[in-house]
């Protein structure tokens, strides 16, 4: 799939971009802190619905404005999709495809898909659980969107059981009367709840890591040849974890969960707070026999990184997909072994947008169609421009079908307000 034009209105550094673009590489080229990367963090909330950089919208919306728009005219499958996300501050965020208002926002799962490799990336391997968990929950959202339902309502369960622990710990404590019955028999009911959803999501998740550990595994050995081989596994955080392929087993894993739950119920009591389900889980990444994070030196890190996002993009390619690759500042930071080996990948890929701080540090076989951003203004009207644009001669333009349409959140009547945010969808 490709991107033909993207529309960004008050969505970070940038009051207005219209960037056509065409199949083949356009890089972005600018100073840091300029708005490259706004651009391509963009085109990853399309395609997930969240942002790589940030929890919450309002970071994302201009300052001084209530609504940032994101748009795309997506060639995806044979068919050219209008799609468009509106992120609101204190209301709930809307979106629109092929001009028609969505109920939910992850209608427009999809449409858009992306794989990006950041400076940012390097948390997957020394940070913490939930930069792993997040990983996988958006490879799979992108290939069964249905998984960000999921996600969604298990995060609403999972806020309501908390709070009911919070509030109702000192009375669970006492265990005695009409009042501590009534508040164990709620807690049972969320219970059920939270080890279906979390059933669900443990499933999808090590199903999709059965896929993607070969094709990470055989990326890191040519990134890093003489390195130590690398490997993936599921951490189900439970007392007596079955084995990971039994995960794969919805109707064992909520049973495992419920189990869990009632062992940890008084430990939950005690600490007012959720310690049972998917949300606890992790990926754990290893290099010969020992963990990747706090083992793997600095170019092993780099590397076990890379193999991540280019496992990701042959995950899809395997699906028939060929994802939008977006490459955020990262040839900069990469030595010459691994900045050849993730332009050899990234050459027969139908769509790529690169930015670097330096053209020069873009390889030859990938600066394609160049745009120059600055940041220009004074104060408060301090904001990113395009001012200059280049493209490979003897190439030809294409001109990408433009989209102008702005979405209007007042005509959108047939939205249903209790919409999840980008941020509840994807936490």
């Amino acid at each position: 799939m490709h991107l033909r034009h993207l529309r960004l209105l008050d969505f970070r550094s940038w009051p207005l971009l219209e960037l056509e673009l065409e199949p083949g590489v356009t890089t972005l080229v600018g100073r840091n802190g300029h708005g490259k990367t706004n651009v391509l963090e963009a085109v990853g909330v399309l395609a997930t619905l969240r942002s790589h950089r940030v929890a919450a919208e309002a970071p994302m919306i201009r300052t001084g404005a209530e609504t940032a728009m994101i748009a795309a005219l997506a060639h995806n499958a044979g068919r050219e999709l209008t799609v468009e996300l509106a992120l609101n501050s204190g209301r709930p965020n809307r979106a629109r495809l092929n001009t028609s208002p969505c109920r939910r926002l992850g209608d427009i799962l999809g449409v858009v898909q992306s794989v990006l490799f950041a400076p940012e990336d390097l948390a997957l391997v020394r940070g913490e659980p939930a930069e792993r968990r997040r990983l996988l929950d958006e490879l799979l959202v992108q290939r069964r969107p249905a998984h960000g339902g999921d996600l969604a309502e298990y995060s609403s369960v999972l806020r309501q059981r908390s709070a009911l622990l919070k509030s109702a710990s000192g009375v669970l404590r006492r265990g005695r009367g009409e009042e501590a019955e009534a508040a164990l028999d709620t807690l049972d009911v969320w219970d059920g709840r939270l080890a279906q959803l979390g059933a669900r999501i443990v499933a999808g998740r090590v199903l999709l890591l059965e896929e993607l550990r070969p094709l990470v595994v055989d990326a890191y050995r040519g990134l890093a040849p003489e390195s130590r081989p690398a490997d993936l596994a599921y951490r189900f955080r439970v007392g007596a974890a079955p084995e990971e392929s039994e995960l794969a087993d919805p109707e064992l894993v909520e049973a495992v969960l419920l189990a869990e739950l009632g062992r940890r119920r008084q430990d939950e009591i005690d600490r007012g707070m959720s310690l049972v389900g998917p949300h606890r889980d992790d990926v754990v990444l290893s290099l010969g026999d020992e963990p990747a994070k706090g083992f793997a030196s600095h170019g092993e890190t780099w590397s076990f990184a890379l193999a991540l996002r280019l496992g990701s993009l042959e995950l899809f390619r395997a699906d028939g997909i060929e994802p939008v690759l977006l490459l955020d500042d990262v040839f900069a930071e990469l030595d010459r072994h691994r900045r050849a080996a993730l332009a050899a990948a990234a050459t027969g890929v139908e769509q790529v947008l690169v930015t670097a701080a330096v053209g020069e540090d873009v390889p030859d076989g990938l600066r394609g169609v160049r745009h120059d951003v600055v940041m220009t203004g004074e104060g408060a009207g301090r904001h990113s421009d395009i001012t200059v644009s280049r493209r490979p001669a003897g190439r030809h333009d294409e001109i990408a079908g433009r989209h102008d349409e702005v979405m209007d959140d007042d005509q959108n009547d047939g939205d249903d307000d209790t919409a999840p945010s980008t941020r509840e969808v994807h936490r």
